[in-house]
């Protein structure tokens, strides 16, 4: 009853008429419910006065409206606390129900955490309509079950990247057999001199030149014999960090791409010209030639000449240092290459620092109008002559304003070439040096992996592994404790503080290196009136 009145007090009234006149926003899709709504309204009411629903004209920017369900509503509240979308505006939360879970998955790569995490918010899915559940008062058990189906898929991904990365508990899974064959290592000299043989050779280099030891690609995944070797770092980090600096890449330039479909649906072509593809230029002649010594390092170097082969890192810092002839090179001509490239990426820099300010000021002075281009929106007009009629009659309270005055109120401001200047200058300056930021951030994707592998490591040495050496009588029964203590340990450290961890992460790559590209979120989310919303006091007199 307190909401329906302070609701009420909202609307102006109509001294003339003994009515009240309500201007509120409506969804397109909704008006005929709306208007059904208000004829059953007034005639179950019996009132002289016959409620009706026109449409009228305003500049204003409409509010915001994403339906949601149970499942998206997590991945869109995740959007909506970096901010609300303008009207119109291209929805993250889409593309953020994969890239949200698979990069958190990326930097918690274990099956095993993986899929006890799954089984918790898989409880959660099944159960949802539970009472407990539903009315739990607990903070941290609602924030849980608000987001059930996100730790769903980041547990589910989680399994798939750990089968990838080939961790369950910090231990390898040996699903097809190893495609190695160590035993030509114990030829070694280190090996001979110290006569031992390769089990008991706890420093264990894998080595695919030496004839005889590597048999082919594992089927699926890392193979599980680098989980034995001593330079398993060495390994798993070269390819974990490149992993990081193309998915990088694919996730920033998806991004710019999102940002080219904003500039098409509010009809700023010219934005495509000096803002979208000079940002796509800048960022594929420089990082995009990056991932391509990746690929191309990849397929032309073997294992045989991995010693002499040149350095990526050595070679995109020549790309800027313009080096002599000296530098070995990966292909021929490679020099001209990089130049050329970046060339083109200090080009585009001054398109995208003039280009839009330019053409802004020649379409002014041209005499066209550029409100619709500023805004991004056009005005349709859907009102009729009785409903202009209908305001100018009323005599509405003292105070309210009337639609001519708030017309010209919003009359749109006159073309500033300085303000449009530095506003794409800061654009261009924050696009420019975060390529350079962004795609160094995105190397956390390597580094929270690493440390998710040796918490992992660490936590199976100095607990389960103390416990599986005893030889003793009472082995068995010290196993029990052991295995409850890293149970307890697994959970409150890999999976809720390692989790948390990674959690924040994914969300900072999503709201700095990805959302920025494309998504404004200055927009004002569209809060209807709704019985379900109102605070719990409001229902407790309800009989």
């Amino acid at each position: 009853m307190k909401a329906i009145y302070h609701v009420l007090n909202l609307c102006s009234f109509d001294v003339t008429n003994k009515c009240l006149i309500a201007e509120v926003w409506c969804p397109v899709t909704d008006l005929p419910n709306m208007r059904q709504a208000l004829e059953e309204g007034s005639r179950t009411s019996g009132a002289s006065v016959p409620s009706f629903m026109n449409t009228i004209p305003t500049k204003e920017t409409p509010p915001t409206l994403i339906r949601t369900n149970k499942f998206t509503s997590g991945f869109q509240n995740i959007v909506d606390a970096y901010g609300i979308g303008n009207y119109r505006e291209v929805n993250p939360a889409l593309f953020t129900i994969i890239t949200f879970p698979f990069l958190f998955a990326v930097m918690f790569g274990d099956c095993g955490h993986g899929f006890l995490m799954f089984l918790f918010a898989l409880f959660m899915v099944l159960f949802e309509k539970h009472p407990k559940l539903l009315r739990s008062q607990d903070e941290i058990m609602k924030m849980f079950f608000e987001g059930r189906y996100i730790i769903l898929l980041m547990g589910l991904f989680s399994v798939y990247t750990g089968l990838i990365y080939n961790d369950c508990f910090s231990k390898s899974l040996n699903i097809f057999g190893s495609r190695w064959n160590v035993s030509p290592h114990s030829f070694f000299p280190a090996v001979r001199d110290k006569k031992k043989d390769v089990k008991n050779n706890q420093y264990l280099t894998l080595d695919p030149n030496v004839t005889g030891v590597f048999g082919g690609v594992y089927p699926f995944g890392i193979d599980p014999i680098w989980n034995l070797a001593s330079n398993r770092l060495t390994f798993l980090n070269s390819f974990k960090m490149k992993m990081s600096i193309i998915i990088g890449l694919i996730h920033m330039i998806f991004g710019v791409a999102l940002g080219g479909f904003n500039h098409l649906h509010f009809k700023k072509k010219y934005n495509i010209y000096f803002v979208f593809i000079p940002q796509v230029v800048f960022m594929l002649s420089i990082f995009g030639y990056l991932v391509f010594m990746i690929i191309f390092k990849w397929l032309t170097c073997s294992a045989q000449n991995s010693k002499i082969a040149p350095s990526i890192l050595i070679q995109f810092i020549n790309m800027f240092l313009f080096p002599g002839s000296g530098t070995d090179d990966f292909f021929t001509g490679q020099k001209v290459v990089q130049q050329f490239l970046l060339a083109v990426a200090v080009l585009s820099v001054p398109v995208l620092l003039f280009g839009k300010p330019l053409y802004l000021f020649w379409l002014n002075n041209g005499g066209q109008s550029i409100g619709a281009y500023r805004k991004g929106y056009r005005l349709v007009r859907k009102e009729s002559e009785e409903e202009i009629a209908l305001w100018r009659t009323h005599d509405i309270e003292e105070g309210s304003v009337s639609l001519e005055s708030r017309l010209k109120d919003e009359e749109e401001e006159e073309f500033n070439f300085v303000d449009v200047f530095m506003d794409q200058a800061i654009h261009t300056i924050e696009y420019c040096l975060g390529c350079i930021s962004n795609t160094a951030s995105y190397l956390r994707l390597w580094a929270l992996s690493l440390a998710h592998t040796q918490l992992s490591d660490v936590l199976w040495a100095m607990v389960m592994r103390v416990g599986l050496r005893v030889d003793a009588a009472y082995g068995i029964l010290l196993l029990v404790p052991v295995s409850a203590l890293f149970m307890v340990l697994t959970i409150f450290i890999l999976l809720l503080m390692e989790g948390l961890s990674a959690f924040l992460h994914a969300l900072r790559l999503h709201w700095v290196e990805f959302q920025n590209k494309f998504y404004k979120g200055e927009g004002y989310k569209f809060t209807p009136f709704s019985f379900q919303d109102i605070p719990l006091h409001f229902n407790r007199y309800v009989a």
